[in-house]
């Protein structure tokens, strides 16, 4: 469990790199709507693990190539903004975490996967209780 300085340099980091992603001129980042999800860094503040999501599925490799490319120019900018002794090395990352859940989603909604808990209830419809 990462420590409360540790969380809110995470949460600055998420959110400078949430401000420098627009500003980026590279066409790969650019082009479609890409989310810092989520940052995890290390306790020493050397890696910082980026966890991204591109709203185009098919375009996330190159989103990903994209801001590894970018991503001395995005450690200078976060060194300028943050001012802490390490600026963390960054580390892109795809994260489904929202694909995975709107699956969870569609299965839970499904009614062939999932049962009633108590199948006596399931003929009991409200305008019947009367």
């Amino acid at each position: 469990m990462p420590s409360n300085r540790i969380g809110r340099i995470n949460e600055e980091i998420q959110r400078e790199l949430a401000d420098q992603l627009r500003r980026l001129k590279d066409p790969r980042v650019s082009s479609g709507m890409v989310s810092v999800i989520r940052v995890d860094t290390t306790g020493d503040l050397r890696y910082a693990r980026v966890y991204v999501s591109a709203l185009d599925k098919s375009r996330e490799k190159e989103v990903l190539k994209g801001l590894k490319s970018a991503s001395g120019f995005l450690r200078r900018e976060l060194g300028r903004a943050l001012q802490l002794r390490y600026t963390p090395e960054l580390q892109f990352v795809a994260d489904d975490s929202i694909q995975h859940g709107a699956h969870i989603l569609e299965v839970l909604r499904d009614p062939s996967k999932v049962k009633p808990v108590n199948p006596d209830n399931d003929t009991v419809l409200p305008d019947e209780e009367a």
